[in-house]
């Protein structure tokens, strides 16, 4: 990753970090900004004492917070409302709908949007695009049972499936599914997709967040930012 993609990545995580009040449920996201974010929040604790409890979108995340102290909602991983869920997405249109997954923790990272008063995507200049699909494929989360029936079941909706893998076999998401990852030639219609993929037997959950970000931040190499508010 270029220095100036980490620059960008730094500034957005600062900004967000600085939207987080004593008293909330703070929802993190997972990807290498949400890192970031977990470093500078820590960092409030120790110095301001700020009295937080979070819920994490993936394991991985989890431990990460733990290891910096911080600590998870009573009763965690069941979990109630979220103040404020920060997160990054993969790409981002001008409607600010959303393609997430590539970290594998889009079921997770859906449920803790839904479940949030205020969603804050953070992301750097390049996730932005002009419509959804052409440069990211969809992640998709799918039961094992039935694998291969499921894939052709996003093909015959004019996908390009294929099976994420790991190592030498399947990768696996925290709820032990698989993840296709599916080439569209656009998505210019997200809800809609979202849609018809979601009412497929055997399909656990798709990548597209359509309408689920409160506002975007986005982080500059120069360190500057910008919030856009979204009609939600």
């Amino acid at each position: 990753m270029s220095d100036q993609r980490e620059k960008a990545k730094w500034a957005a995580a600062r900004a967000a970090c600085g939207m987080v009040e004593s008293g909330m449920v703070v929802g993190l996201g997972t990807g290498s900004t949400a890192i970031k974010f977990l470093d500078l929040l820590a960092e409030r604790v120790r110095q301001e004492g700020l009295k937080i409890a979070c819920v994490a979108t993936s394991e991985g995340i989890g431990r990460e917070a733990g290891l910096r102290g911080l600590a998870m909602v009573p009763g965690f991983p069941d979990f109630g409302s979220v103040d404020l869920t920060v997160d990054g997405a993969d790409e981002v249109d001008p409607a600010g709908n959303l393609i997430k997954g590539g970290g594998g923790a889009l079921l997770r990272e859906k449920l803790v949007a839904l479940a949030s008063r205020r969603v804050v995507i953070v992301v750097d200049p390049d996730k932005h695009v002009a419509e959804l699909g052409h440069g990211f494929r969809l992640p998709v989360e799918v039961v094992p049972f039935g694998w291969s029936r499921t894939l052709q079941a996003l093909r015959d909706l004019g996908g390009e499936p294929e099976i994420r893998r790991q190592g030498d076999g399947f990768f696996r998401t925290d709820q032990g599914n698989y993840v296709v990852d599916c080439r569209f030639a656009g998505i210019p219609e997200p809800a809609g997709l979202h849609a018809r993929i979601k009412i497929l037997s055997g399909v656990v959950e798709t990548g597209i967040f359509p309408g689920l970000a409160h506002a975007i931040l986005t982080g500059h190499p120069d360190g500057t930012w910008d919030l856009r508010e979204l009609p939600v």
